[in-house]
């Protein structure tokens, strides 16, 4: 068994290649969650933003992995004029410092965080949303 590991060259990726990454997380997703999604945005910043700790009340921004910003479909109307488009948030600082500490893998993280975050979308139970992972092999 390897017990050193040469750390030079190696880097997390960027934020462009984990946005990809959570792409093809999305596109692994089963159609029956993703068509009724409609036009929801799937965003990757380094972190929340301030003012999104401070409403969450949140002190950390490591413990923040992901976000659903918008009014779920079972509270939304016919007759409600969206101010913006619903949108999930990935955080990739902290999805990366869970991915270090986890063992799991970061490609079954990000799907993780994304399925919850779209679920508050659709206001599934975490029940719901763990029978989507298992649809996908998390």
């Amino acid at each position: 068994m390897q017990t050193t590991m040469n750390w030079e060259g190696i880097a997390a990726p960027d934020l462009a290649t984990f946005e990809e990454m959570a792409l093809i997380a999305w596109e692994r997703l089963p159609d029956a969650f993703r068509a009724p999604a409609g036009d929801l945005l799937i965003r990757v910043e380094d972190f929340a933003t301030d003012e999104v700790l401070d409403a969450l009340d949140i002190d950390d921004a490591f413990d923040l992995l992901g976000l659903y910003q918008g009014v779920s479909l079972e509270k939304k109307s016919l007759l409600d004029i969206a101010p913006q488009p619903d949108m999930v948030f990935l955080y990739r600082r902290p999805l990366l410092d869970e991915w270090a500490n986890s063992g799991e893998t970061l490609g079954d993280l990000i799907t993780h965080v994304l399925v919850h975050e779209v679920g508050h979308h659709f206001g599934f139970s975490d029940d719901d949303m763990a029978r989507i992972e298992a649809a996908v092999g998390n």
